[in-house]
Protein backbone atom coordinates (compact mmCIF):
# COMPACT_ATOMS: atom_id res chain seq x y z
CA UNK A 1 0.00 0.00 0.00
CA UNK A 2 2.99 2.19 0.72
CA UNK A 3 4.21 2.10 -2.47
CA UNK A 4 1.05 2.73 -4.52
CA UNK A 5 0.82 5.76 -2.56
CA UNK A 6 4.40 6.66 -2.90
CA UNK A 7 3.76 5.66 -6.99
CA UNK A 8 0.73 8.31 -6.75
CA UNK A 9 2.59 11.21 -4.94
CA UNK A 10 5.35 10.78 -7.03
CA UNK A 11 3.62 11.09 -10.61
CA UNK A 12 1.12 13.49 -9.38
CA UNK A 13 3.74 16.03 -8.78
CA UNK A 14 5.49 15.00 -11.93
CA UNK A 15 2.40 15.12 -13.71
CA UNK A 16 1.76 18.92 -12.16
CA UNK A 17 5.57 20.29 -12.95
CA UNK A 18 6.45 18.58 -15.93
CA UNK A 19 5.68 21.19 -18.50
CA UNK A 20 6.33 20.86 -22.03
CA UNK A 21 5.25 16.61 -22.79
CA UNK A 22 7.00 13.59 -22.21
CA UNK A 23 10.16 14.41 -22.56
CA UNK A 24 10.02 17.02 -19.70
CA UNK A 25 9.34 13.94 -17.29
CA UNK A 26 12.69 12.96 -17.47
CA UNK A 27 14.60 14.68 -15.11
CA UNK A 28 11.95 13.80 -12.77
CA UNK A 29 12.14 10.01 -13.47
CA UNK A 30 15.74 10.47 -13.11
CA UNK A 31 15.49 12.09 -9.85
CA UNK A 32 12.26 9.27 -8.94
CA UNK A 33 14.49 6.60 -9.26
CA UNK A 34 17.49 7.68 -7.39
CA UNK A 35 15.33 8.83 -4.32
CA UNK A 36 13.01 5.83 -5.03
CA UNK A 37 15.62 3.21 -6.30
CA UNK A 38 12.98 1.66 -8.15
CA UNK A 39 15.04 2.07 -11.42
CA UNK A 40 18.38 3.27 -12.38
CA UNK A 41 19.55 6.11 -14.56
CA UNK A 42 20.39 2.91 -17.62
CA UNK A 43 16.74 1.96 -17.03
CA UNK A 44 15.16 5.02 -17.81
CA UNK A 45 16.69 5.42 -20.93
CA UNK A 46 15.31 1.77 -21.48
CA UNK A 47 12.13 2.97 -20.63
CA UNK A 48 12.27 6.12 -22.97
CA UNK A 49 13.08 3.49 -25.60
CA UNK A 50 9.86 0.93 -25.15
CA UNK A 51 8.13 3.99 -24.40
CA UNK A 52 8.93 5.62 -28.08
CA UNK A 53 8.24 2.28 -29.61
CA UNK A 54 4.75 1.94 -28.29
CA UNK A 55 1.79 3.82 -29.35
CA UNK A 56 0.53 6.52 -26.91
CA UNK A 57 1.96 9.44 -25.05
CA UNK A 58 5.70 9.08 -23.79
CA UNK A 59 4.59 10.26 -20.43
CA UNK A 60 2.20 7.98 -20.23
CA UNK A 61 4.29 5.11 -21.17
CA UNK A 62 6.81 5.49 -19.28
CA UNK A 63 4.28 6.21 -16.02
CA UNK A 64 2.30 2.97 -16.58
CA UNK A 65 5.86 0.92 -17.11
CA UNK A 66 7.68 2.11 -13.67
CA UNK A 67 4.21 1.46 -11.78
CA UNK A 68 3.64 -2.13 -13.57
CA UNK A 69 7.88 -2.41 -12.34
CA UNK A 70 7.46 -1.53 -8.18
CA UNK A 71 3.41 -2.33 -8.24
CA UNK A 72 2.19 -4.18 -10.63
CA UNK A 73 -1.06 -3.86 -12.49
CA UNK A 74 -2.72 -1.71 -9.76
CA UNK A 75 0.56 0.31 -9.66
CA UNK A 76 0.66 1.20 -13.53
CA UNK A 77 -3.11 2.25 -13.49
CA UNK A 78 -2.74 4.64 -10.51
CA UNK A 79 1.05 5.87 -11.77
CA UNK A 80 -0.69 6.96 -14.93
CA UNK A 81 -3.59 8.46 -13.46
CA UNK A 82 -1.64 9.98 -11.07
CA UNK A 83 0.29 10.99 -13.78
CA UNK A 84 -2.89 12.53 -16.07
CA UNK A 85 -5.10 13.84 -13.05
CA UNK A 86 -3.16 17.43 -12.58
CA UNK A 87 -3.09 18.02 -16.44
CA UNK A 88 -7.31 17.33 -16.45
CA UNK A 89 -7.40 19.85 -13.26
CA UNK A 90 -5.00 22.39 -14.47
CA UNK A 91 -6.65 22.28 -17.88
CA UNK A 92 -10.34 22.52 -16.24
CA UNK A 93 -8.79 25.36 -14.21
CA UNK A 94 -7.13 27.30 -17.03
CA UNK A 95 -10.58 27.15 -18.81
CA UNK A 96 -12.23 28.76 -16.21
CA UNK A 97 -9.79 31.73 -15.98
CA UNK A 98 -8.86 32.22 -19.27
CA UNK A 99 -12.37 32.41 -20.40
CA UNK A 100 -12.97 35.52 -17.94
CA UNK A 101 -9.25 36.93 -17.91
CA UNK A 102 -8.39 35.65 -22.06
CA UNK A 103 -7.44 39.58 -22.85
CA UNK A 104 -5.35 40.08 -20.19
CA UNK A 105 -1.04 40.94 -20.22
CA UNK A 106 -0.65 39.23 -17.53
CA UNK A 107 -1.88 35.92 -18.74
CA UNK A 108 -0.44 36.31 -22.22
CA UNK A 109 2.57 37.27 -20.08
CA UNK A 110 2.29 33.91 -18.02
CA UNK A 111 2.18 31.89 -21.04
CA UNK A 112 5.28 33.15 -22.79
CA UNK A 113 7.74 32.86 -19.77
CA UNK A 114 5.89 28.70 -19.64
CA UNK A 115 7.88 28.61 -23.44
CA UNK A 116 11.48 28.84 -22.10
CA UNK A 117 10.54 26.94 -18.84
CA UNK A 118 9.17 23.82 -21.61
CA UNK A 119 12.67 24.32 -23.81
CA UNK A 120 14.65 24.33 -20.51
CA UNK A 121 13.10 20.92 -19.30
CA UNK A 122 12.83 19.55 -22.30
CA UNK A 123 16.81 20.20 -22.88
CA UNK A 124 17.52 18.98 -19.81
CA UNK A 125 16.16 15.59 -20.97
CA UNK A 126 17.76 15.59 -24.13
CA UNK A 127 21.78 15.98 -22.35
CA UNK A 128 20.35 13.48 -19.77
CA UNK A 129 20.13 11.23 -22.89
CA UNK A 130 23.51 12.15 -24.63
CA UNK A 131 25.25 11.10 -21.11
CA UNK A 132 23.76 8.14 -20.79
CA UNK A 133 24.22 7.15 -24.02
CA UNK A 134 27.00 8.25 -25.88
CA UNK A 135 29.15 8.56 -22.68
CA UNK A 136 31.11 6.76 -20.39
CA UNK A 137 31.39 9.41 -17.13
CA UNK A 138 32.78 6.78 -14.72
CA UNK A 139 35.97 6.79 -16.89
CA UNK A 140 37.11 10.21 -15.55
CA UNK A 141 37.25 8.08 -12.16
CA UNK A 142 40.32 6.61 -13.33
CA UNK A 143 43.64 6.89 -15.04
CA UNK A 144 41.76 6.28 -18.25
CA UNK A 145 41.92 7.97 -21.17
CA UNK A 146 40.25 11.10 -22.76
CA UNK A 147 39.08 8.79 -25.50
CA UNK A 148 37.46 5.84 -23.46
CA UNK A 149 35.14 8.38 -21.94
CA UNK A 150 33.00 8.47 -25.12
CA UNK A 151 30.63 5.37 -26.22
CA UNK A 152 31.68 4.69 -29.60
CA UNK A 153 28.93 2.01 -30.75
CA UNK A 154 26.69 5.12 -29.75
CA UNK A 155 28.12 7.75 -31.42
CA UNK A 156 28.82 5.63 -34.68
CA UNK A 157 24.88 4.38 -34.31
CA UNK A 158 23.56 8.25 -33.99
CA UNK A 159 25.96 9.40 -37.22
CA UNK A 160 24.56 6.74 -39.30
CA UNK A 161 20.99 7.43 -38.24
CA UNK A 162 22.06 11.00 -38.47
CA UNK A 163 23.16 10.48 -42.38
CA UNK A 164 19.77 8.12 -43.08
CA UNK A 165 17.98 10.97 -41.93
CA UNK A 166 19.41 13.23 -43.97
CA UNK A 167 19.72 11.24 -47.58
CA UNK A 168 16.44 9.49 -47.33
CA UNK A 169 13.17 11.05 -45.47
CA UNK A 170 11.74 7.37 -44.15
CA UNK A 171 9.08 6.83 -41.69
CA UNK A 172 10.02 7.18 -37.99
CA UNK A 173 9.28 4.05 -37.53
CA UNK A 174 12.10 2.77 -40.14
CA UNK A 175 14.61 4.67 -37.62
CA UNK A 176 13.13 2.91 -34.54
CA UNK A 177 13.51 -0.23 -35.87
CA UNK A 178 17.14 0.45 -37.16
CA UNK A 179 18.15 1.57 -34.06
CA UNK A 180 16.37 -1.29 -31.99
CA UNK A 181 18.30 -3.94 -34.38
CA UNK A 182 21.61 -1.80 -34.00
CA UNK A 183 20.96 -2.28 -30.66
CA UNK A 184 20.36 -6.12 -30.51
CA UNK A 185 23.63 -6.87 -32.96
CA UNK A 186 25.83 -4.42 -30.57
CA UNK A 187 24.51 -5.34 -27.47
CA UNK A 188 23.08 -1.74 -26.37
Amino acid sequence: MMTILRLIAEFFKTGLFAVGGGLATLPFLYEMGEKTGWFTAQDVLNLLAVSESTPGPIGINMSTYVGFLTAGVPGAVVASLALAAPCVIVILLVIQVLDKFKDSPLVEGIFKALRPASIGMITAALLGVVRESLLHLEAFAGWNTVLSVFNWKGIALAVVLWFIMKKWKTHPIAYIAIAAAAGIVFGF
